[in-house]
């Protein structure tokens, strides 16, 4: 995992901003770096096998108890994918 996709994922979670105003009341969000390490690295451990909506469904939902599904996050995992790739694409 390098950083470039660390930062370029957090980029596209920090534009899509799934918590919305709430986002200024989350003290360590660090720009969705976190939640964006995450995403990689259940992009890479699942590979071909992964349902890429679910996994930032997942990975959001649990962060931050939030009520996504995997229609809200077609847009933003598709920009994802596009950014890390053919090494990650699923």
């Amino acid at each position: 995992m390098e950083e470039k996709e660390i930062t370029e994922v957090a980029d596209v979670l920090t534009q899509w901003n799934p918590l919305g105003d709430a986002a200024k009341n989350v003290p360590d969000l660090d720009g969705y770096r976190t939640e964006a390490i995450d995403i990689i690295f259940a992009l890479q451990l699942h590979g071909r096998s992964a349902n890429p909506e679910q996994i930032v469904v997942d990975v959001l939902n649990q962060a931050f108890d939030l009520s996504l599904q995997p229609p809200d996050c077609i847009e933003p995992t598709k920009k994802i994918l596009v950014l890390l790739g053919d090494k990650h694409e699923v």
